[in-house]
């Protein structure tokens, strides 16, 4: 039997669900939603991004295995067609504002699991006191200049998909360092492409800058906000960061 994929049927012959489910995934692969090289988010979202059930999802991605579009490991399925190669995660680098090392620099970092700060649970879709995964990081210059201070809180959604962040809910007492340096590289291992939007604000009465990031999924699911505050002189309201986010 002739090998066929999704696309090569007309619309108007009768298809099962799962072979239209294939050709709408197949679509989102084609148009770069999912990158090449990427994982796929599990058969559970996926269900619940096309609206169908995990059985017709399962069938569905079958049919892009079987015509080499699709290829799974015990990492999961992730997409094979050719395209640009996605950049080197390990060049990004979380909370943004985050330094390099620095052996004469002062960091700390701890999380805790609490009601996210005002303004955080609103931009993660979170219940008026639910409690999440907060990230506090501060960083200062061997004579205590350069204070930074970011403060993150995880959406729901990030702590269900990313692994390794939901392993800090049981040890989230604020005292144990936390240094999530590969956040956005466990995001993207789990079928995560990252957007984000950026946007930095000088403080009144102060010699400091707010940058507020705020990073969501290819589905716009929020993963995350944070806010960082970064002393700098009033003449040179300057910040240079890495962009940690897969286009």
């Amino acid at each position: 039997m002739a090998r066929t994929t999704p696309h090569d049927h007309s619309p108007t012959e009768a298809q099962p669900l799962y072979w239209r489910i294939a050709t709408q995934l197949l679509g989102e692969l084609r148009d770069g939603t999912i990158p090449p090289g990427e994982r796929l988010p599990g058969e559970r979202h996926l269900a619940r991004h096309f609206g169908v059930s995990r059985e017709t999802v399962r069938q569905a991605l079958e049919v892009l295995r079987h015509d080499g579009l699709v290829a799974t490991d015990r990492r999961g399925s992730h997409a094979t067609l050719p395209g640009l190669p996605v950049e080197n995660p390990a060049a990004l680098t979380f909370p943004v504002g985050a330094r390099a090392a620095d052996p004469g620099a002062a960091d700390r970092a701890t999380v805790t699991w609490e009601t996210p700060p005002p303004g955080h649970a609103e931009a993660l879709g979170l219940a008026p006191h639910r409690r999440t995964l907060v990230h506090r990081y501060e960083s200062a210059d061997a004579d205590g200049g350069g204070r930074r201070t970011a403060v993150t809180s995880f959406s729901a959604v990030a702590l269900a998909e990313v692994e390794e962040l939901a392993r800090y809910r049981d040890r989230a007492d604020g005292s144990t360092s936390a240094q999530l340096r590969r956040t956005y590289d466990w995001m993207r291992k789990a079928g995560l492409t990252l957007h984000h939007r950026d946007s930095i604000t000088p403080l009144p009465g102060a010699p400091s800058v707010r940058v507020t990031r705020r990073v969501h999924d290819q589905y716009a699911r929020p993963l995350e906000i944070t806010e960082l505050v970064v002393d700098a002189p009033q003449d040179a309201l300057v910040y240079e960061f890495t962009l940690p986010a897969a286009v």
